[in-house]
């Protein structure tokens, strides 16, 4: 299996790669402006944005499959339109796209949502990975599209955002509720997924259902830090429109793939 992983010095792109080589599969990562500190990974620069060069790169590397995550959270041109360069260019040369989609889709409710159900975004990133989940299932209907929560692991953006909050320098929010998950299992979910067959819509995230403000306590715990400076708020009182209850049923998967999606409560366990 030859694999290409567009993002792939991203938290999620990396641990897909590694997880990759791991199974004896030939690895091919794409970088912007970071770069991959994965052994045995080939690497090359690209632009997302540039449609040439996204079509020009794929058709010379000529993947089996292609993992799609590369984001960017305030450029629509990177999340929606690199979405859809890089889904056209997967179906140019046959190639099985598993595009990596978002909870932030959704607005928020009591009742967690099923894997099918229609984006509802309340915020311009929320917007823009609906658009890239259009994009990708219009241009390839056989991809596998993995909506996901928050990714926790060693070097995670949400683990340093609890370590700021914990510091005094960010804050946490109360009425947010996300699963999140392991990014380890969520790179083994999707390398399984791309040696399946499985198209359309699947969410992937962790059983445990936590506000921001739980899963820096969480950290806190983890870490052996002071809890007792957590800054937090509501996104009320922020005056920010953002997604609020957001909870995924992962029912699916769970019966899908091998994988364990742990909870977040085991997964930051002292």
């Amino acid at each position: 299996m030859r694999v290409l992983v567009v993002g792939g010095s991203g938290l999620l792109g990396r641990s897909v790669c590694r997880r990759g080589l791991g199974l004896g599969w030939s690895v091919v990562g794409t970088f912007y402006s970071g770069e991959i500190d994965v052994p045995g990974v080939e690497a090359r620069r690209l632009d997302v944005t540039d449609r040439a060069a996204v079509r020009a790169l794929v058709a010379q590397v000529r993947p089996d499959a292609v993992v799609g995550t590369p984001y960017r959270y305030e450029d629509w041109t990177v999340t929606a339109d690199g979405a859809a360069h890089v889904a056209l260019a997967a179906a140019e040369v046959g190639a099985r796209l598993v595009h990596l989609s978002s909870d932030a889709l959704h607005a928020g409710r009591p009742v967690p949502y099923l894997d099918d159900e229609p984006p509802t975004p309340v915020h311009a990133y929320g917007a823009a990975k609906a658009a890239a989940e259009t994009a990708v299932r219009a241009i390839d209907p056989d991809a596998a599209v993995v909506r996901t929560s928050l990714i926790v692991g060693e070097g995670s953006k949400q683990i340093q955002l609890c370590r700021d909050a914990l510091a005094g320098r960010a804050t946490l929010f109360s009425d947010e509720l996300r699963c999140p998950i392991d990014v380890t299992d969520l790179a083994d979910a999707v390398l399984e997924l791309v040696a399946s067959a499985y198209a359309g819509l699947l969410n992937v995230a962790g059983p445990d259902a936590v506000s921001r403000v739980e899963l820096g306590l969480l950290v806190a715990e983890r870490y052996g830090l002071d809890p007792a400076g957590l800054k937090s708020t509501t996104s009320a009182a922020s005056g920010l429109v953002r997604p609020t209850d957001v909870r995924l049923d992962s029912t699916r998967a769970a019966g899908l793939l091998r994988t364990r999606l742990r909870g977040v409560r085991e997964v930051l366990a002292p």
